[in-house]
């Protein structure tokens, strides 16, 4: 059974998961959750990155009255607009996101964590869940959501782009060294675009990390794993629990915090407060071959989405005999959650006698489903032809 935001009892320490940053890494993903699914009013916690056409990361801000907007940080420039329903950003990969937070929310007295001042920003984070539990003013739980500004001296982002992610997958696929995997994943920020904040451009035009300007005061929106190795909410890597997106308060540039690259370092933690999230829903697809028959020489059959995300790029396949050199192939564009695609396919040469006729949903193996979710996905009738 695949949970779903919209007919699940949620509460606010709920976080729903569609796909996870594993899934991203690995490249090529063919899922998506609508912006439209997206909860927003009040304070709602998430982050995630936008679809191959258009590169970029999502951050989630607060509003003036109150509620959450989601802006798109850009893979080009760095630079960020807010993301309203239908104006063509609005399918995501990957995305994580709360309802609203606001009775989860402790705000963090910064005075008990000392200066701030170079320190590492996910070192000073750690030190004020432990702080807050030992005082017992903030309850155990497997992800802490968090809110914080933070003014910087220097300060490097990074901006998702999916040709970086899809060479992630192959290179992977072709790595048999020991401890090759992690690394892998762990490099796999080196292999975006990269931007600096600082006060001034040192001018060396020979960096690739491109100077943005001195926006150095940042808010921003993300999330604490105390198991960042299952990649459900950062880089499954032992020790990275902190991943953060945000924008630049004057609202000019936005992406991923490179809070741990060797060039960002800390002026002051301003505000931090934390949430903490109990019960984490992971969202998934869930493709099915329903209703096949068979008659006067045309196969006719549906394919469902019963799962809670879209699917794009879904392939079919129609096979006789176990004959996979001379199968039939269709392929559906595009799939939303809880939609089905009807097909009659003609098939006038079978021969007289007993046939077995299969239908596969994505025989290729291209969807995220788990293995419970995939016995749905193919058919199988047999047939008597008479001669």
């Amino acid at each position: 059974m695949i949970e779903d935001m919209n007919t699940a009892a949620s509460t606010p320490s709920d976080l729903w998961i569609a796909n996870t940053v594993s899934d991203l890494v690995q490249g090529d993903v063919r899922e998506h959750l609508p912006l439209a699914r997206i909860p927003l009013q009040g304070d709602v916690l998430g982050l995630g990155t936008t679809t191959s056409i258009d590169n970029g990361e999502l951050s989630f801000l607060r509003t003036p009255d109150g509620n959450t907007a989601i802006w798109k940080c850009q893979a080009n420039d760095g630079g960020i607009r807010e993301l309203k329903p239908g104006d063509g950003s609005g399918h995501f990969p990957y995305v994580c996101f709360s309802r609203d937070a606001s009775d989860l929310r402790r705000p963090v007295d910064l005075t008990l964590l000392g200066p701030s001042q170079g320190r590492p920003l996910q070192a000073l984070v750690g030190e004020a869940i432990q702080l807050l539990r030992n005082r017992g003013e903030l309850p155990e739980a497997p992800i802490y959501g968090l809110r914080l500004v933070a003014r910087w001296t220097s300060l490097i982002i990074t901006v998702a782009s999916k040709l970086c992610m899809g060479q992630q997958r192959r290179n992977r696929s072709l790595t048999t060294a020991p401890g090759a995997a992690a690394e892998a994943e762990r490099s796999v920020y080196d292999l975006l675009q990269h931007y600096r904040l600082a006060e001034e451009d040192h001018g060396d035009r020979t960096d690739p990390i491109r100077f943005l300007g001195t926006s150095l005061q940042w808010e921003c929106c993300g999330f604490w794993d105390n198991d960042p190795c299952q990649g459900r909410v950062t880089v499954p890597v032992a020790g990275d629990h902190l991943h953060l997106h945000g924008c630049s308060s004057n609202l000019r540039f936005g992406g991923h915090l490179h809070h741990d690259h060797p060039e960002s370092e800390l002026l002051e933690l301003e505000a931090l407060s934390l949430y903490p999230l109990q019960h984490i829903h992971q969202l998934a697809s869930d493709l099915a071959i329903e209703e096949l028959r068979f008659d006067a020489g045309n196969t006719s059959f549906k394919v469902c989405n019963r799962g809670s995300m879209d699917v794009s790029d879904v392939g079919v396949a129609i096979v006789i005999d176990n004959s996979y050199n001379t199968h039939r192939y269709l392929r559906l564009p595009w799939l939303s959650a809880g939609e089905t695609e009807f097909f009659s396919v003609p098939l006038p040469d079978l021969s007289p006698g007993m046939h077995q006729l299969e239908v596969i949903a994505d025989p290729e193996g291209h969807i995220l489903e788990s293995q419970e979710l995939q016995g749905n996905n193919r058919m199988v009738i047999v047939l008597m032809i008479e001669g």
